[in-house]
């Protein structure tokens, strides 16, 4: 599977202007709310139109403004799970599974008991949406998205009304899904866990524009990025200026660093996550010299910020300290866990 994107559309003072080429059969898009990750899906989907730009997935035409190609939605072959559901209030489960289906009524019937076994939906054919709980509304969702038998299929924050408990849970019935599914699967949201659980390759958006695309795992190892950044966990930004290859100072701790990553003349920050530093005896390379400047209580750590002795006002480093344990004098950065970012 194969997908190739090249959209343009403007909307009053945002504009969505990107481009993507992949190949993974996973992929997910992070990005904060009002970034254009959904309007992405829904110009993928057919559900609204680019001002410009071409579509190609699977190696079919989707759309294309220079030949005035713009396939509608039901002839994509493309599957779309709603942030909400979007499921009908007054069809019941199985009439909102044959919904999308344009097959004579024996095959029609035929296809809804086959889904409705596949989703664990037995005796729940009658009912309404209002009468399912949340789980049961995803799984009739994703059973009238599967329906048409789409090759694509695009999942718009599907958890981002959920609770934990329940979020936790409806994850892995979708991991389960997907692992049975043979076409490609696109998957938006701005929690960072949920694409890194399902996808193998992230591209990381920003007000209408992609940051960064890469497998997973290097696209947390180097953001490259603030807002990437941010977007992948790195709370702490300090400002920073380049001194070496792979090394850099942290221009308001007054105190120099080693990276793993490599530091390109660009760059002027250092990302660090809260679970990166470690406690130290004392001075060394990548140690920091630090004292608490506040701490709040959670059930399984304390969120601490540290800043230099004396300095209450440089711009600390968050650090999930362990409960029951002693803020160290001595903070260890390992270079892996220094990040730097440009701008």
């Amino acid at each position: 599977m194969a997908i190739s994107l090249q959209l343009e559309r403007e909307l009053g003072r945002f504009t969505l202007d990107i481009a993507l080429e992949s190949q993974c059969p996973r992929i997910g898009i992070l990005g904060a709310s009002g970034c254009g990750k959904s309007m992405t899906l829904k110009s993928i989907a057919g559900v609204v139109s680019p001002d410009r730009g071409r579509i190609e997935v699977d190696g079919r035409l989707l759309y294309d403004s220079a030949q005035k190609v713009d396939l509608p939605p039901r002839s994509r072959q493309v599957g779309y799970l709603f942030q909400n559901y979007a499921l009908f209030p007054t069809m019941t489960v199985a009439q909102n599974i044959a919904s999308g289906l344009r097959t004579p009524k024996v095959q029609r019937q035929e296809r809804v008991q086959s889904l409705v076994a596949q989703f664990r939906l037995e005796g729940l054919e009658g009912r309404y949406p209002a009468q399912l709980s949340g789980g049961q509304q995803q799984r009739v969702a994703l059973a009238r998205m599967m329906a048409p038998e789409p090759k694509t299929i695009l999942l718009d924050e599907p958890f981002s009304a959920l609770d934990q408990v329940l979020r936790d849970e409806l994850q892995q019935e979708l991991t389960d899904f997907l692992c049975g599914f043979s076409g490609q699967a696109i998957l938006v949201s701005h929690r960072l866990e949920e694409v890194y659980h399902f996808c193998r390759e992230l591209v990381v958006m920003d007000q209408g524009q992609i940051l960064l695309q890469a497998p997973r795992e290097e696209v947390l190892a180097n953001p490259r990025r603030r807002q990437a950044a941010r977007l992948t966990g790195c709370e702490t930004i300090l400002e920073a200026a380049p001194v070496g290859a792979h090394r850099l100072r942290l221009t308001g701790w007054d105190v120099e660093l080693t990276t793993a990553q490599a530091v390109s003349p660009g760059v002027t920050l250092v990302g660090l996550r809260p679970n990166g530093p470690r406690p130290a005896d004392g001075p060394g390379d990548n140690v920091v010299e630090a004292e608490v400047l506040r701490e709040i209580a959670g059930p399984f750590d304390l969120r601490t910020c540290l800043t230099p002795p004396g300095r209450p006002q440089t711009v600390p480093i968050l650090w999930n300290r362990p409960a029951g344990t002693a803020a160290p004098r001595w903070l260890y950065l390992p270079p892996e866990q220094v990040l730097p970012l440009e701008e």
